[in-house]
């Protein structure tokens, strides 16, 4: 594990360790109820706290890691150097073969799906590009071979090669709706209740999301009311807190969750000092 941890380090792919699946759905984690099976980040409180955040090309600080923990799973943050197209559907995967004209790299997961590799195009993670189609792009990762899915199966690499560029057509439907325009400032007569209805009115729009809107539901929910948030109207703790019970109740895992609000909160500050 550490063997191919670096080889994706040399190749300046940020790594992170990742718990290992233990067959049966079980992970190394050895909660009951884990969510993410040998997919989460290993927390340690002096090595590694911040999981894709701390993502690393240092061989020293993978060697740390996995002196650690030698058999954890391999992690590579996408978006940096290469962006993954997950297919887990066989119509998912015409659908993507239609749009490619070369040859992909490409990695049998664990559960039977498929990873296909292209050149980092700075492009954001969205769930269901197509059918059955996710893709893993800036503050995104993946579970890379030789690692083991909770069911005990192996990643595996069945084509390498270099990542080539994505696809004019499939950049297209990966490139995220562009923001509207903004709204000319209005008074507005009730601030607090305002920004309270606003609240639970994106609240509910998380818990109702359908399968496979969820995500990028919370992350549009989160854009919205963290303008309020940086504007004063709310406070940031507050979308935390009426998000994150919405989103679990919707299906959504905690890590993901989590992950999804901090990245929507921070752009919408970003958008507000822009």
């Amino acid at each position: 594990m550490l063997a191919s941890a670096l080889r994706y380090a040399a190749a300046g792919v940020p790594v992170l360790p990742l718990h290992t699946g233990v067959g049966d759905g079980g992970c190394s984690c050895r909660r009951p109820q884990c969510d993410r099976p040998g997919k989460h980040p290993r927390w340690h409180p002096r090595l590694i706290t911040a999981g894709l955040h701390q993502a690393s090309t240092d061989p020293a600080v993978l060697r740390r890691w996995w002196a650690t923990w030698p058999g954890a799973n391999v992690g590579l943050r996408t978006g940096v150097v290469v962006d993954v197209c997950d297919v887990d559907t066989a119509d998912g995967l015409r659908l993507v073969q239609a749009l490619v004209d070369r040859e992909v790299p490409t990695v049998r997961t664990g559960s039977g799906g498929l990873h296909l590799y292209f050149a980092a195009t700075g492009l954001p993670n969205r769930v269901r590009v197509l059918p059955g189609v996710d893709w893993r792009g800036v503050d995104g990762y993946v579970v890379a071979p030789p690692s083991t899915h909770a069911s005990g199966e192996r990643y595996r690499w069945i084509l390498r090669g270099p990542a080539p560029l994505c696809p004019p057509v499939l950049r297209a439907l990966v490139a995220p709706p562009p923001e509207p325009p903004p709204r000319p400032p209005t008074q507005i007569r009730h601030p607090s209740r305002y920004a309270a209805a606003a609240l639970e009115n994106e609240a509910d729009r998380v818990r109702r999301a359908p399968v496979g809107t969820r995500n990028n539901t919370l992350y549009s929910a989160t854009r919205r009311l963290g303008r309020l948030a940086a504007a004063g109207l709310l406070d940031e703790r507050d979308v935390v807190d009426a998000l994150t019970p919405a989103a679990r109740l919707a299906g959504l895992g905690a890590y993901e969750t989590a992950r999804t609000i901090r990245s929507g909160l921070a752009g919408a500050r970003t958008q507000l000092a822009s």
